[in-house]
């Protein structure tokens, strides 16, 4: 290849990888804000779920009885690309801000809009390896810098955070007092009330992407890539069904909400199924579908390379080869 084939090569290689966005270097036990809680959290990660249960139906803690465009029918073993639910890119600072702005939000309790919400932060250590990098705690930070910061941090899509804050407490809508203390669904296990030192917006935040980031780096667990029988319900009797997760985003919106929505959830989205549905995964699809389009979408074509579409939560780094010194020419 020429000189100038080469150059053209290396640049372009160079824009495709910085628009995937890379993970910074950040594997540790999970952790309170507040204060370090190794065990608790650990107990709730070794059966993988965290968050609630997801039973909510259309209306209640998501969909705000909306039926969006759809794409196709709902995958439950691909319900987002790993490149939608990992981009820490997708969205600045104030895009979020402008996003938070445009939702119509009717609060209670007297709370504000998360528009208008702003909380003193604490300043969280770096895990090492790929998990989480370093936050840094600072007065009055605005809802928006919160989530972009977290997301930066622990290599996840901005668009994700505000899926599952809508999701669990429809916090973007119709935020509370409630709300806000569980905004995530953070260490909020079916069978228990919430665990209060898990609360608060940004611990909430921060928690679940760290959660999230902990599936990513330590995958082995009860849901993962391949076949693996998914509840319809808490209640076992509602049945379970196997389930072929095609990626690691889709394992971890399981290990956080391990149920799949039945066919009486799938087969009338604007209904409320029947007393064996949930809905928990099924609104993370219908949210992201209404706000962000379609959510198995990928950015680049496979020949590029998996790290371009951040396939298992990973981005491409900054490529080494196109610095080396180029041929002389002839």
């Amino acid at each position: 290849m020429s000189r100038l084939g080469v150059a053209l090569l290396a640049a372009l290689t160079v824009v495709l990888l910085s628009a995937t966005g890379t993970i910074a270097a950040q594997a540790g036990q999970p952790h309170s804000v507040a204060a370090a809680s190794a065990a608790t959290a650990a107990a709730s990660t070794a059966d993988g779920a965290v968050a609630s249960s997801g039973i909510a139906v259309p209306g209640i803690a998501a969909a705000d009885a909306f039926v969006p465009r759809v794409y196709g029918e709902f995958d439950p073993g691909l319900i987002i690309s790993d490149a939608n639910f990992y981009d820490s890119l997708s969205m600045t600072e104030a895009e979020i801000q402008d996003f938070l702005e445009q939702q119509k939000c009717a609060p209670k309790d007297g709370v504000l809009c998360l528009a208008d919400f702003r909380q003193t932060t604490t300043s969280q250590p770096a895990e090492g390896g790929q998990h989480c990098a370093a936050y840094e705690g600072a007065r009055r930070e605005p809802a928006s810098r919160i989530l972009a910061k977290v997301a930066a941090a622990c290599g996840i899509s901005p668009r994700t955070l505000l899926v599952l804050l809508q999701k669990e407490q429809s916090l973007l809508t119709r935020p509370s007092a409630y709300g806000y203390e569980r905004a995530m669904g953070y260490a909020c296990p079916d069978t228990a009330d919430c665990d209060a030192q898990y609360f608060g917006f940004f611990n909430q935040v921060y928690n679940a992407a760290w959660q999230m980031r902990q599936y990513t780096e330590q995958p082995d667990r009860q849901y993962k890539i391949g076949a693996v029988p998914v509840q319809y319900h808490p209640n076992a009797a509602c049945g379970a069904s196997t389930v072929r997760i095609e990626n690691q985003a889709t394992a971890n919106l399981y290990n956080y909400t391990p149920y799949q929505p039945n066919p009486a959830a799938t087969g009338d989205l604007a209904g409320e199924g029947d007393e064996c549905s949930t809905h928990g995964n099924l609104n993370f699809w219908l949210l992201y579908s209404k706000w962000f389009g379609d959510p198995q979408t990928v950015p680049f074509p496979a020949f590029f390379g998996a790290c371009t579409n951040l396939v298992g939560g990973h981005g491409c780094g900054v490529p080494r080869w196109p610095l080396a010194p180029l041929p002389a020419l002839s």
